[in-house]
């Protein structure tokens, strides 16, 4: 496994204890720095993937 795949996997654990879930909400309707967190988080477990 390369380095970048483990920083990203270490991410996406802290992500998930960490950043409230997004996903039960309409994404469209959220606020703009909520957006953000469900962007980075979305970014993040499709590197960690």
């Amino acid at each position: 496994m390369t380095l970048s795949k483990r920083l990203f996997r270490l991410l996406a654990s802290f992500n998930r204890s960490v950043f409230p879930k997004q996903w039960d909400r309409d994404l469209l309707r959220l606020s703009k720095p909520r957006q953000a967190l469900a962007a980075y988080r979305y970014w993040v477990t499709k590197n960690a993937l």
